[in-house]
């Protein structure tokens, strides 16, 4: 897929939708996107919106402003988010306050170091999609 333009929105329906403090979406046109593996289950967020999330674990996946040029998905959907750094926010009347500061909280390490006695049991027992492609899934 051809990358767009990569944002945040912060907008309080988006916060809704994934769980969380803003929606982070990568805007692909329509005629360079396609699905590997299966296709998202939709749900009509308003008239002029739909999100899809993925059937089996939840996960959002992508929010489409059906008279758009462009099909929206999370950042966290592809295999490697780093390669789709934001250029850009919006819906900052529902910005966290607290946002602002989060660069400034302690970072506490990573998940290996922080949850060492449980990593092993959840990577055993992981029923999401790993983060590289497969053609079947569990593997």
């Amino acid at each position: 897929a051809v990358l767009d333009t990569s944002h945040i929105c912060h907008c309080r329906m988006c916060q809704k939708a994934v769980g969380n403090f803003f929606a982070a979406l990568i805007g692909i046109p329509r005629d360079a996107f396609r699905w590997t593996r299966g296709t998202p289950v939709l749900f009509q967020s308003s008239d002029p919106v739909t999100r899809g999330f993925c059937g089996a674990c939840g996960t959002p996946l992508l929010y489409d402003y059906g008279t758009s040029a462009h099909l929206n998905v999370t950042t966290g959907s592809p295999d490697d988010p780093s390669a789709f750094p934001p250029q850009g926010q919006f819906g900052s009347e529902g910005r966290m306050p607290s946002f602002g500061d989060l660069c400034q909280l302690p970072d506490e390490g990573s998940t290996e170091e922080t949850m060492a006695e449980h990593v092993a049991a959840i990577r055993a027992s992981n029923h999401q999609h790993p983060d590289h492609d497969t053609e079947t899934w569990p593997v």
